[in-house]
Order: C-alpha cells, then sequence, then structure tokens
C-alpha cells in the first residue's frame, strides 16, 4: 500500500497510536443475546497488526466511549496495557497518557469514526479516520483509511505506521 508523503512526515514521529473501539476496530454493530450478553466481532488481522505495533515499539491504547467486558478481554489478549473505557473526555485521556509515557501530543496518532473522537483529533499529531466515519471526522482527518471500521483498519494503520519508520518488514 502506498501513503501520501505528507502523511508518511507526520507518522514518522508517532510512538503512541490509540484506537476507538466501536466503528474502528469493530463494524460499529453492537449485537445482544437472548441472554443479554453483548457481541462485538474483532477482525484477526487487527489483532496481529497490534501485536507488530508493539513489537516494534510502538505504544498502543484503546479509548472508548462505551464500557464492554469484550474489550477488556480483547486487550488483554493482544497484551494492551492502556485500556480506556466509558470516556467521554478523550483528549484528556491522551494527555495523560502521553505525560505518563514522556511524549508530547504530536508523537500520538488516534484513529476514530465518529463524533467524540474529534476533541482527540485537535492535539494529535496524526489525525486517522477510518473509510465510513462520519462527515466531521473525515473532514479533520489527516488520513482516512480505505478499510471500513471493523475490516482490518489496525492492519492498515500498522502498514503505515512501520513504513514510516522503515520498519514494516514485508516489502
Amino acid at each position: 500500500m502506498n501513503f501520501p508523503e505528507a502523511v508518511l512526515e507526520r507518522a514518522r514521529t508517532v510512538s503512541l497510536v490509540s484506537f476507538d473501539v466501536d466503528g474502528v476496530l469493530t463494524d460499529g454493530r453492537i449485537i445482544y443475546s437472548d441472554a443479554g450478553d453483548e457481541i462485538k466481532a474483532f477482525h484477526v488481522q487487527d489483532g496481529s497488526a497490534i501485536q507488530l505495533l508493539r513489537s516494534c515499539g510502538i505504544t498502543v491504547a484503546l479509548i472508548s466511549g462505551r464500557s464492554s467486558p469484550t474489550v477488556t478481554r480483547r486487550g488483554a489478549e493482544l497484551g494492551i496495557e492502556h485500556v480506556h473505557q466509558g470516556i467521554r473526555d478523550k483528549a484528556a485521556v491522551l494527555a495523560e497518557l502521553t505525560t505518563g509515557l514522556g511524549l508530547r501530543p504530536d508523537a500520538a496518532a488516534h484513529v476514530g469514526d465518529d463524533l467524540p473522537d474529534l476533541a482527540i483529533f485537535g492535539v494529535v499529531g496524526l489525525a486517522i479516520g477510518v473509510a465510513n466515519g462520519h462527515p466531521s471526522v473525515l473532514a479533520r482527518s489527516h488520513y482516512v483509511t480505505q478499510l471500513a471500521g471493523g475490516q482490518g483498519v489496525a492492519r492498515e494503520v500498522c502498514e503505515l505506521l512501520l513504513k514510516a519508520r522503515k520498519q514494516w518488514p514485508y516489502d
């Protein structure tokens, strides 16, 4: 995949990438079983991509407006240390993360799809919207993924970040 040079330039300094969950790592649908359990579907390629990002020294965080045991489980499966759920002010969480990690906000990227992601887009160095995101999110994105939410977005973002750092091992 080829990425615009201006986007690669922004991506070169990213040391932290945060992902919204619903609509980014999932297709945005929330399914309830008859027993009342919440069901989400995650793309397997996103899991391997997140593990690759971590192995290359990029910190990964999940910042979600909703809370779900499924997200807790997925974060644990992937070894993600920073899983923040039920968050109304995503920019405040990002500020805490960057401060705690000793990073400037412009060393962070955020991947989002909907209006609650706009505040965080205003402070990160690389704002990434998903192809089927809200028009206001897409208008404020430095990069819009080719893939829709839940269809392997994290894998596409992984390729972008690692190609920018010349760490993509598959070309």
